[in-house]
């Protein structure tokens, strides 16, 4: 009985530690050995005050790539919104999801 409860115990310390260490380790390029299909055509809205707007574009979910709509998110006094990037080196494409400059 208590040999079971060491094994369940560790078994689950395990668990947990690799989970924190996955998303402490979460990088904020995605590298994708695959070509992202051809831009969509987006009437992009009027602005709106106090909102910007991220175009819509296309994001890595890890095995595929599928299309985030365009959206507004509500400013954010004293910061800098940095946009999404997708860019080529090599043959190899990088992706970084749009975030605040206080976002890392």
């Amino acid at each position: 009985m208590n040999i079971r409860k060491t094994v369940g115990g560790v078994a689950i310390e395990q668990g947990l530690l690799g989970t924190a260490t996955l998303s402490i380790a979460a990088p904020s390029e995605i590298e994708i050995r695959v070509a992202p299909p051809a831009d969509r055509v987006e009437v992009v809205p009027a602005p709106r005050p106090g909102y910007i707007y991220e175009r819509g574009h296309y994001v890595w979910d890890g095995n595929r790539y599928t299309w985030q709509e365009g959206r507004f998110l509500k400013e954010r006094e004293g910061h800098k919104y940095v946009p999404y990037a997708l860019e080529k080196r090599g043959d190899t494409y990088y992706f970084r999801r749009g975030h605040w400059d206080d976002e890392g």
